[in-house]
């Protein structure tokens, strides 16, 4: 073989090699799972006009945001055991975009005794909203609450569950009050007008452990200024946390915890 035709082998070859992560690199959206569900939060979250909390939280109005004193921020139990927490949709949403809603929610179903049910004539319900970002109250409020799943910033199954999970009551997991003996937060990466978002609650654990991999943790990077890590687990840095999938073994134990499933 000539040294001519053994080198245009070899062009050929890496031109083969390289094509597929170039297409696959060129179209973020055939791969969902290159960007991290804090991102995809945060950026839709951008320039909201809501007041949010860590993120993606309303900030309450008529309640304090640590803690529910009273089963008032619960969602209620039926005579079968069933949690019934009514809801309607949004006229905007496509109908491929409201099964993919549907199927989130039915992901609840199987593992809790939580039924997300379209609402009928339910005084207390979720109103889910093409607003401006991802964000959800915690817990029950009473009446009508928003839950905004922005398209198509929001419209994640993992997403979904998140948001759905604050309606249920659930905070997020780097700010549960135990969190110092799991992560440590790196305040200097953290912009100074960002650092709220990461103090502490005085949450109900469950006497669960922490997590993770909940649904209900951010990323490592969640609200840096410079692209570094926010968050590092301990001991052991390299730790995987956050994760955009669905619920995890441990989110669906506290469920059905919190509402005596």
């Amino acid at each position: 073989m000539s040294p001519s035709t053994s080198l245009l082998l070899l062009l050929l070859l890496g031109l083969s090699q390289a094509l597929p992560l170039q297409e696959e690199g060129d179209n973020e959206e055939k791969d969902p799972d290159t960007i991290d569900m804090t991102t995809r939060i945060l950026t839709a979250n951008n320039g909201s006009n809501e007041i949010l909390l860590e993120g993606d939280l309303l900030a309450p109005r008529t309640r304090n945001a640590i803690k529910c004193y009273t089963q008032n921020c619960f969602w209620k139990k039926n005579s079968s055991g069933k949690v019934m927490v009514p809801y309607v949709v949004s006229s905007e949403y496509t109908s491929s975009e409201k099964q993919l809603i549907s199927n989130a929610l039915e992901g609840f179903h199987g593992k809790t005794c939580i039924r997300f049910v379209p609402r009928t004539n339910e005084y207390d319900y979720i109103t889910v909203q093409n607003q401006g970002g991802c964000f959800s109250s915690l817990g029950r409020v009473g009446g009508v609450q928003v839950l905004s799943l922005s398209r198509p910033g929001c419209l994640y199954y993992g997403i979904v569950q998140h948001e759905f999970s604050h309606a249920l009551g659930f905070q997020h997991e780097q700010c549960r009050s135990d969190r110092d003996s799991y992560i440590r937060i790196v305040w200097e990466n953290i912009n100074p007008s960002q650092a709220y978002n990461f103090n502490k609650q005085d949450t109900n654990n469950l006497n669960t452990p922490y997590d993770y991999g909940s649904i209900m943790h951010y990323d490592k990077t969640a609200f840096s200024i410079n692209g570094r890590a926010t968050m590092v687990p301990v001991p052991n840095a390299n730790v995987q946390i956050g994760q955009r999938q669905g619920l995890s073994s441990w989110d669906i134990t506290r469920i059905n915890k919190l509402y005596g499933c």
